[in-house]
């Protein structure tokens, strides 16, 4: 039943690689006379490379030594989960961010074409997509207190969540379609946290019923948090914080 289950695993990981690679490679075929979408999709493409390909394979590959050194490591494993996270969470908005200011070698200036909703890195991270994340991955911690999802299942449950929240974020339901994407980009954060939790936190197996509500429990679990960085970007900070990424969608 393991083997069978790693087969699964691996078989949905190459699909949804097959997937993405097709489906880019379409998308830049497609672009290839607008110079702003093929430098968008260039940016994407790098995003892919050194995130998705390169970050998921060194993850994979030595899941089991990073394993034993944060096991090793003192503190709670919630708060070690939840500083994991983040860090690999900035880890990918470094990458996107660079992607973004390397507009003019995709031949735009800087500007004109990106993926982020700046050039400024701590501006990102702040105010668009870490300080988000950071209610998301705690609600993700809070639920693998109670269950013990795997790495794999939590990739690919995060993946969604993080599918739902770009296509809130965008006001555009069609960014759901780009979800072949967003399950490497999202799911990739927590699934070497997941693996270096210790098997004896007391959590319990989830059932079928579990995996299917998992986004929404997340979802409402984070929602108060969420609310309140909402509100403190928007009110207390006045930052604008949706024009700038739907600014980039017109593109």
């Amino acid at each position: 039943q393991y083997c069978m289950s790693r087969k699964i695993q691996k078989w949905f990981v190459k699909t949804l690689l097959a997937v993405l690679v097709i489906f880019t490679t379409l998308l830049f075929i497609n672009a290839s006379d607008d110079r702003v979408a093929r430098a968008i999709l260039q940016m994407a493409i790098g995003l892919i490379i050194f995130w998705v390909f390169v970050g998921g394979f060194l993850m994979y590959h030595f899941r089991e030594r990073i394993r034993g050194f944060v096991l090793g490591l003192p503190g709670h494993w919630r708060t070690k989960f939840i500083i994991f996270t983040i860090l690999l969470a900035l880890t990918e908005e470094a990458i996107a961010v660079s992607m973004t200011n390397l507009a003019p070698f995709f031949g735009v200036q800087k500007g004109e074409a990106f993926i982020t909703a700046s050039t400024n890195y701590f501006d990102v991270v702040f105010f668009h997509s870490v300080i988000i994340f950071v209610p998301l991955f705690i609600a993700t911690a809070s639920l693998l207190a109670r269950y013990q999802f795997s790495a794999f299942s939590l990739f690919v449950i995060f993946g969604i969540v993080g599918t739902v929240c770009e296509a809130l974020y965008a006001g555009n339901v069609a960014m759901i379609l780009a979800a072949y994407q967003w399950i490497f980009v999202y799911g990739l954060m927590v699934y070497l946290p997941v693996y270096t939790l210790p098997k004896d936190r007391g959590a319990i197996p989830p059932r079928w019923w579990n995996y299917i509500f998992a986004p929404v429990q997340i979802f409402i679990r984070a929602l108060p948090l969420l609310i309140l960085i909402f509100l403190t970007i928007v009110v207390v900070f006045r930052h604008p914080f949706l024009e700038n990424f739907r600014h980039f969608l017109l593109y």
